[in-house]
């Protein structure tokens, strides 16, 4: 009998005493596109209290097997519709045209990119992560073209080089590094049997953890935080646009 054997759980990047949040997400996914004001708040509130990661979830590995029952969605062009319903609902500007002019034949490509540039650091897999999606959702451009992936890698070597090596990028992409990252990150998805995204696991060292899927307003995230930690307080506040705008570098009204 096969047995389903638990995948090595890679180290989070904050103290084990703070909430540690695991989000598995997917470059390819609008809901997650619209949870980003949301999940850029908490990161902005409260600081350092809180360590997380990202888990790719390989969305559509191809549209020969790609099923969305609940938005009934097999085909590309049914996809803009669902971006449609997530640009209404959130506010998030989303290119919806993609799905015709030019429909990303898979997420797989973008995910093993993000790998690429997680294996540099946190901080370049999130600014790498951000800019895919904004030239996926702000430009219309299909990331699942090799050459976009590197063109935006390239983009953010070249304006800020200490973020990310654009050489080791190169490497990690042709080496199958990335790849092998992004199968780690797919055995987390399945064995926890996570099936929409975003989904965000919640936990305090050894103490019960709260999870939530789906896209959700932020009183939703700071209950679950509250949940897990009732005893931790913001830090500062996201009030003043032109200070936030500054931290992140670049935002969606």
């Amino acid at each position: 009998m096969e047995t389903k054997e638990k995948p090595a759980q890679l180290p989070l990047r904050q103290p084990a005493d703070q909430v540690q949040i695991v989000y598995y997400t997917d470059p390819l996914c609008c809901w997650s596109w619209a949870f980003e004001p949301q999940w850029r708040r908490l990161r902005y509130e409260f600081g350092t209290q809180i360590g997380w990661r990202y888990c790719m979830g390989g969305l559509i590995a191809d549209w020969q097997t790609y099923q969305d029952p609940m938005h009934v969605v097999s085909r590309p062009f049914q996809m803009g519709p669902v971006w449609m319903e997530a640009r209404y609902v959130s506010g998030m500007p989303m290119q919806d045209r993609v799905w015709l002019n030019d429909p990303p034949a898979s997420s797989y490509p973008a995910c093993i990119a993000v790998k690429c540039a997680c294996l540099q650091s946190q901080e370049a897999e999130e600014y790498y992560l951000r800019a895919l999606r904004e030239a996926l959702m702000l430009e219309g451009r299909n990331i699942a073209r090799h050459e976009v992936l590197m063109e935006v890698a390239a983009k953010i070597a070249h304006e800020t080089p200490q973020r990310l090596d654009m050489q080791r990028f190169e490497e990690d992409m042709h080496s199958g590094s990335g790849q092998a990252a992004f199968r780690h990150d797919l055995q987390q998805v399945r064995y926890h049997r996570i099936g929409r995204f975003p989904t965000l696991t919640l936990q305090k060292l050894s103490q019960p953890g709260v999870i939530f899927t789906g896209y959700r307003p932020y009183a939703v995230l700071l209950d679950a935080i509250s949940r897990v930690a009732p005893e931790l307080k913001a830090v500062q506040h996201a009030s003043d646009a032109e200070t936030y705008a500054r931290h992140w570098g670049s935002v969606t009204e």
